[in-house]
């Protein structure tokens, strides 16, 4: 739906997905990058015994440990997947794409490995994530300390809405992460009401859950998605109708 600036610190991916026929199943394993899981339709198993219910929320903070995985058929999930608070930045799908072409010249990836002959004739296996990071960026891949133990997984439903200065505005922040300050919530607009999109010190990104707003002369329906860049704002966003958005601040560098 949305991407970032490739090479960027908090070059980022914002995706919907839909869990096709018979659905798919990863092991546990980590990432050098943060992500943000909105669960939209049906219910995420992450791990043994934890499961991220319909309309929950999950930070998946970079070098923690989740899975095994199981996404189920019709699951829909909104993924945002950023660099996190280390700087190591995100490496993009285009990015990724390109770099796994040219590795499978010389290769072949299979059930999560890369194996490949090296200048001796040996063959060879990595990881297929860690060969795809290092030729993409040439550099060995690392992962910070975590700063969390586990992912965080939290209850949109169990916070309140603050009503805001501005008329028929409201926010529910459900967490703040990092030094960094990533933030995560969601915003309600009565109808008429305005939100000034664009007034934190880093990325905003807003995906319309529900309802009907106006930017300009253009209007904009549900499964809609925003992004204001630092201090770009305020944009207004006038709420044609009852509006609903979540809201996803990238961390400030």
């Amino acid at each position: 739906m949305l991407f970032g600036q490739d090479g960027s610190p908090n070059n980022y991916d914002l995706n919907m997905g839909r869990a096709g026929e018979g659905g798919w199943r990863t092991p546990r394993h980590r990432h050098n990058f943060d992500q943000i899981r909105y669960i939209i339709k049906g219910s995420l198993p992450y791990g043994e015994n934890k499961v991220l219910q319909e309309g929950w929320v999950g930070y998946f903070p970079e070098s923690v440990h989740y899975g095994p995985q199981d996404r189920v058929e019709g699951l829909e999930t909104l993924v945002l997947q950023f660099g996190g608070a280390s700087g190591f930045g995100y490496l993009s799908v285009a990015q990724r794409e390109a770099t796994n072409a040219i590795l499978n010249e010389r290769g072949q990836f299979h059930k999560g490995l890369y194996t490949y002959t090296d200048e001796n004739g040996k063959q060879q296996s990595m990881d297929g994530s860690d060969a795809c990071f290092e030729h993409a960026t040439g550099r060995k891949l690392e992962f910070a300390t975590p700063r969390y133990e586990d992912v965080v997984a939290m209850n949109p439903a169990a916070y309140d809405w603050i009503a805001q200065d501005s008329e028929g505005v409201y926010v529910k922040w459900i967490g703040a992460f990092t030094e960094r300050n990533a933030r995560i919530g969601f915003i309600r607009l009565d109808a008429n009401a305005v939100y000034g999109g664009g007034e934190h010190p880093s990325i905003e990104i807003l995906f319309l859950a529900k309802g009907r707003v106006a930017v300009g002369d253009q209007e904009y329906g549900p499964e809609t998605a925003f992004e204001f860049l630092a201090n770009e704002g305020p944009v207004a966003m006038r709420a044609v109708e009852p509006t609903e958005f979540f809201c996803m601040v990238l961390p400030k560098f």
